[in-house]
C-alpha cells in the first residue's frame, strides 16, 4: 500500500498543521543547521552534507573522466551552493509522523551533455531510502545517468527521478543562493490569488524546461484524479482541457508548483514564529526579523538540569532534580530514602518522590519529545533530553523509554545493511516499538486516501 504523503489532501486542516508544526520542531534541529551552514560557508560542501546526515554517492573525478571537466565543474558549483539542511527541510514527507517520503528519487538539477553521442541529460538527485531502512532519516546525493539508469542505485526501489517531485524547477528549495525566491513563489504576498494564476507561470517553467513552448500538461489533484491543462505559445492563462487516452504520459506539474509550502500556512495560522523556521526560509518569508541563535543540545540539557521539578509528597511540595549525575529527591534525608528503598524492594509503596523518579526512568512525560527526535534521526537531541531529565550517570530501567532507545539503536543496523547492499530478505526489518494510541493517529485513520497536502 502506498505511503500517504504529508503534503496530500486532508479534511481536518488542524491536524495537518499540527503534523507540520511537529516536523518543523524535530526534523531539522538547529544544531544541524548551524553545523551544516558553517561548513558550507567555507566551501566544504561534503562536510555540510555529513552534518545534515546526507550520504554522497558521487565521485566528481569519475564524472570528469566520463563526461568531461566542464560538466564536473558545473556539478561542483551546484554542490557548493547546495544547503543540505534546507533540502532536508523541503523534501516531501509522509504521514503519520512526518518522516521523509521513503523510496523517492528527486531531481535537483539537470545537465545537458557535452557529448553528442549522449543526448539525454544527467540529473543530480537526492534519494531517500526505502521505509525498512529509514533509521536516522539519512538520504543520499547521486548522479543519475539515463544511459545507465540502474548503475550506483543499489537496492533503491525507484532510481528514476520522480515526475511528481522535481526540485530542478525549484532551486530555491535547496540552493542557498536562490532561497530568496521562496517568497515570490510561495504566494505569501498573494493569499487571495487564484491557484490557476500561479499554475500559469509554473506551467511555463515546466514546458520550457522540457523544450516545449506550448502544449498540454497534467496537475495531480489526488491519487486518482489528474486535471489536464493546456497552454498556448502566446502565454495565455492555463485553461482546462478534455482528458484523452495517454494523458498519464503528459508533463506533470510538480507538487511544489501546485501546493503552498506548509511554512506559509503555519505562519498565517500563528502556529509558528519566524525564529523557529530555517534561517534561509525565515529570511525569505519574514524579512527583517532577527534570526534566533541556535541552541546546542548540550546547552539545552544544562538548562533543563538546572531546573528542579516539584512533586506532591506527604502533603507538601517536594523537589527532585539532577544531583551528582542522577535524578534524586532533594527534600528527604539519606536514612529516610534507604528505608523507602528497602520498603519498595519488599513490594511496598514508596514515597511519591521515589515513584516520580521511577516513572521518569520508565515512561517520562517528555517521552513523546524523545520519540520525535529519534524518529527524525536526532539521536544527539534525544540523548541530551534524556540526560537533562535523568542525569548523565542514570541507569535506565525497564519501560517505554528504554524500549524506544533500544529500538532506535537496532533500526540503525537496518540502514547500515541497506547501504551495504543487503536486501530485505537478507536483513529482516526491525519493527518500531508498540506505542499508545494518540489523537493525531486516530484522526489520520479517517483521512482521504491521498494523505496530507502541504
Amino acid at each position: 500500500m502506498a505511503t500517504p504523503p504529508a503534503n496530500g489532501d486532508v479534511r481536518t486542516p488542524s491536524w495537518r498543521l499540527h503534523l507540520w508544526r511537529r516536523v518543523r520542531e524535530f526534523a531539522v534541529p538547529p544544531p544541524m543547521i548551524a553545523s551544516a551552514s558553517a561548513r558550507r560557508s567555507v566551501g566544504d560542501w561534503a562536510g555540510a552534507c555529513a552534518a545534515a546526515r546526507v550520504h554522497v554517492d558521487l565521485d566528481l573525478r569519475d564524472v570528469a573522466r566520463r563526461h568531461g571537466r566542464e560538466l564536473a565543474s558545473r556539478i561542483r558549483a551546484d554542490l557548493r551552493s547546495l544547503a543540505p539542511d534546507l533540502l532536508r527541510w523541503h523534501l516531501p514527507r509522509s504521514a503519520p509522523h512526518g518522516l521523509l517520503r521513503p523510496g523517492l528519487t528527486v531531481s535537483l538539477a539537470r545537465y545537458a551533455p557535452t557529448d553528442v553521442a549522449a543526448p539525454l541529460p544527467l540529473h543530480l538527485v537526492a534519494r531517500t531510502p526505502p521505509g525498512w531502512a529509514d533509521a536516522g532519516q539519512w538520504f543520499s546525493l547521486a548522479l543519475w545517468d539515463p544511459a545507465r539508469p540502474h548503475v550506483d542505485a543499489g537496492l533503491h526501489p525507484h532510481p528514476h527521478p520522480s515526475r511528481r517531485f522535481r526540485l530542478d524547477l525549484h532551486r530555491h528549495l535547496w540552493d542557498a543562493g536562490a532561497s530568496h525566491a521562496l517568497r515570490a513563489r510561495s504566494g505569501i504576498d498573494r493569499p487571495d490569488r487564484p491557484a490557476l494564476d500561479r499554475w500559469a507561470s509554473e506551467a511555463e517553467l515546466l514546458l520550457r524546461a522540457d523544450g516545449r513552448g506550448s502544449g498540454r500538461l497534467g496537475v495531480r489533484l489526488g491519487s486518482r484524479t489528474l486535471l489536464v491543462l493546456g497552454r498556448t505559445a502566446a502565454a495565455s492563462p492555463v485553461v482546462s482541457a478534455s482528458a484523452e487516452a495517454g494523458d498519464h504520459a503528459l508533463p506533470l506539474l510538480p507538487d511544489a508548483a501546485t501546493w503552498a509550502t506548509p511554512d506559509v500556512e503555519l505562519l498565517r495560522a500563528g502556529l509558528i514564529e519566524p525564529e523557529a523556521l530555517h534561517p534561509l526560509v525565515a529570511a525569505a518569508l519574514a524579512p527583517g526579523r532577527p534570526a534566533a541563535a541556535p541552541e546546542t543540545a548540550a546547552a539545552a540539557g544544562e538548562r533543563e538540569q538546572a531546573r528542579p521539578h516539584t512533586v506532591e509528597c506527604g502533603g507538601a511540595r517536594h523537589r527532585i532534580a539532577v544531583v551528582d549525575g542522577v535524578l534524586a529527591p532533594l527534600d528527604h534525608d539519606a536514612d529516610e530514602l534507604r528505608r523507602e528503598e528497602l520498603l519498595a524492594a519488599l513490594s511496598g509503596t514508596p514515597l511519591p518522590c521515589l515513584r516520580a523518579i521511577d516513572q521518569a526512568h520508565r515512561d517520562p512525560a517528555s517521552l513523546d519529545d524523545v520519540r520525535g527526535r529519534l524518529d527524525h534521526g536526532d539521536v544527539d537531541g534525544a540523548i541530551a533530553l534524556v540526560t537533562s531529565l535523568l542525569g548523565p550517570d542514570a541507569v535506565l530501567r525497564d519501560g517505554a523509554l528504554r524500549d524506544e532507545l533500544a529500538a532506535a539503536a537496532l533500526r540503525r543496523v537496518d540502514h547500515g545493511l541497506y547501504r551495504a547492499g543487503l536486501a530485505p530478505s537478507q536483513a529482516r526489518p526491525l519493527p518500531r516499538p508498540a506505542r499508545r494510541d494518540d489523537p493525531l493517529r486516530r484522526a489520520l485513520r479517517t483521512r482521504p486516501r491521498d494523505g496530507l497536502r502541504r
